[in-house]
């Protein structure tokens, strides 16, 4: 047996079980990096969800707020305007008196 052939044989009995063996652990991390990928697009998924609620549920309340406070501003400007009429009411029954 030449070398030649002596380095084939050693090649088919010891190189390509290892590269097999290689090959197969690659499968199996490529596998649970799909996995993963997948687990992390569902819960990025499910977090881009929480996240529209809450922004609708937020911005829900900052509306009802800004309409509160409007109608409170309102209620401030009829309370003034009816302060002014009394002043002048009261300024007018001075004269009178």
């Amino acid at each position: 047996m030449g070398f030649i052939e002596e380095g084939r044989q050693l090649i088919q009995d010891f190189v390509t079980p290892e590269i097999r063996a290689i090959e197969a652990r690659l499968d199996a991390v490529e596998k649970q990096i799909a996995s993963l990928d997948s687990k992390v697009d569902r819960n990025h998924t499910a977090l881009d969800s929480k996240i529209d609620r809450n922004q609708t549920a937020l911005d829900s309340k900052i509306d009802r707020n800004h309409a509160q406070v409007l109608d409170t501003l309102h209620r401030m400007e009829n309370y003034v305007e009816v302060r002014e009429r009394l002043a002048r009411l009261e300024g007018k029954l001075q004269n009178v008196a």
